[in-house]
């Protein structure tokens, strides 16, 4: 903001950078999750080992608490007065 990036932009960026990393997670999460299912199948008792209502709901609600956990700091950072920033430091 002290270069004159408004606000917004400052929000987007982080916003974007916070969920580029959250979609690598959950496409990383989601092919180990599917290839060890073979050997959590031993492992479990009258449960399928794929589960689509589990498939579906767990990449939604991290893809939720990545937006949540981007989206508040990024909010404090566009909050703050650049000059007061550049003057801390």
């Amino acid at each position: 903001m002290a270069l004159g990036a408004k606000a917004a932009q400052v929000r987007r960026m982080v916003v974007a950078h916070g969920m580029r990393m959250v979609g690598i997670g959950v496409v990383v999460g989601i092919v180990a999750a599917l290839m060890f299912t073979r050997t959590l199948a031993s492992l479990l008792f009258r449960v399928q080992p794929i589960d689509a209502k589990t498939f579906a709901f767990m990449p939604v609600t991290m893809i939720g608490v990545g937006l949540l956990a981007s989206y508040l700091p990024a909010r404090h950072a566009s909050n703050l007065d650049p000059v007061e920033s550049l003057r801390k430091e």
